[in-house]
């Protein structure tokens, strides 16, 4: 690990500005880097929580963290050697929005920081940067207005873009609240595995009323992940496999398969494609794991099937989005975050051809973006099924015939579901 001395124990701060340059230094993925680095340093449970904290917080709030450095230490960042961004941001979020740090210990270690990465004509820098930091950086903050879309996008931590996308969808007062709801940490859910779990009351969590396999918990116990009793899978992915409403005796088609969450929630005979050889094999992992003997795992390009994959009675097309709707677990995903509408189109026509007529194919995608959303089903064309009339209680706010669960509403992450049937 780079920001440490060789044979040297790492601390939780040392390998949040190690998750800190692997993102923001080399495009890497803030989970596979922190896992990576907290799995090297060996980290015990406690540490590794607060490591995962200071990292994902820092690299989720980035943007006012930014804003503050620049304003408060008087020189641009783009000027300063990578560690000493990675550090000053890193001591910023400490000081700022991490809660309970003391103010001396966030400046100490990250002087330190500078100094364990060979920068030490950069250490009595640093050191004054953070001191104002630490008198000034919470008014700076608390200041930032969110009047606007490009204001809140400062504020909230957000790329323009997608404030402007929620403005316009949600409106002010709906946007700013999805955006606080986003930088809280996700709730974690799993879906029970009734292949191997047949009393739900045996495992402890909060039931939903709507999803009747769901338990929101503190924390997932080892035991029931290895045992396959249970998958880690958010309230609204599980909306998602519920509404494509498979049935015992159909034969149906989920395209973009991986990880599995929702192949193996299906009922019926399930033909699972996904592209990728490696996410292939691990959704043949997760298939094993929970028992999903119904389903058959096939690995294609979902845009042009095999031939022999035809007259399915349903199909799934949980397709690759912008994400937006799962921001709160995922902290680096705004910075790389991009709509697919085409991709997403092209994936359910070739899934309709490959349903018999009077068939139905379910979209679902993890995000909040009318262009991804609506705008896909509307440019598919075909008769749209009221998923609303089913769930009610997570209808779409401005179109009821479909789903759309919201994180500051529903306290799950963000999924848009409709369903639609072939003539």
């Amino acid at each position: 690990m780079r920001s440490r001395v060789a044979g040297t124990p790492a601390t939780a701060r040392e390998v949040a500005f190690e998750v800190l340059l692997r993102v923001f230094e080399e495009g890497a993925y803030a989970d596979r880097s922190f896992r990576s680095a907290a799995d090297a340093a060996g980290l015990d449970e406690r540490d590794r929580a607060f490591a995962m904290q200071l990292a994902y917080g820092s690299v989720r709030m980035v943007r006012p963290l930014d804003h503050g450095i620049e304003a408060l230490g008087r020189r641009p960042l783009r000027k300063l050697d990578p560690p000493v961004r990675a550090a000053l941001r890193l001591g910023a979020y400490q000081l700022a929005l991490a809660g309970s740090v003391p103010a001396h210990a966030a400046v100490d270690e990250a002087v330190e920081l500078v100094r364990r990465a060979g920068l030490e004509r950069a250490v009595a820098f640093t050191n004054a940067v953070l001191r104002r930091l630490a008198a000034g950086l919470g008014d700076v903050l608390a200041a930032l207005p969110d009047a606007t879309p490009s204001e809140a996008a400062l504020r909230y931590s957000y790329p323009d873009w997608v404030a402007e996308t929620w403005w316009r969808d949600l409106g002010r007062t709906e946007a700013v609240a999805l955006m606080r709801a986003q930088n809280e940490p996700a709730e974690t859910a799993v879906r029970v595995n009734r292949r191997r779990v047949t009393d739900l009351d045996a495992l402890d969590g909060r039931r939903d009323p709507d999803l009747p396999d769901a338990l929101v918990v503190e924390r997932i116990p080892g035991e029931w992940l290895e045992g396959g009793l249970v998958w880690p899978q958010s309230r609204g992915s599980q909306l998602a496999g519920h509404a494509a409403g498979a049935r015992p005796g159909e034969r149906v088609l989920d395209l973009c398969a991986a990880p599995g969450g929702k192949a193996t929630q299906l009922e019926g005979e399930v033909v699972a494609v996904e592209l990728h050889e490696g996410r292939a094999r691990e959704l043949e992992r997760t298939v094993a794991l929970l028992g999903a003997s119904n389903v058959r795992v096939v690995q294609a390009d979902g845009l042009v099937l095999p031939a022999a994959l035809t007259g399915f009675d349903r199909a799934l097309v949980d397709a690759p989005c912008s994400g937006l709707g799962t921001l709160a677990s995922r902290p680096d995903l705004r910075w790389r975050a991009e709509a697919l509408p085409e991709l997403q189109l092209g994936l359910l026509r070739a899934a309709a051809e490959r349903v018999r007529p009077g068939g139905s194919i379910a979209y679902a995608v993890c995000t909040i973006n009318a262009d991804e959303n609506e705008a896909v089903i509307d440019a598919l064309g075909l008769p749209v099924e009221d998923l609303g009339a089913e769930w009610p209680r997570f209808r779409h706010p401005r179109r009821p015939e479909f789903l759309l669960t919201l994180p500051h509403r529903d306290a799950t992450s963000g999924f848009f579901v409709a369903r639609v049937r072939r003539p």
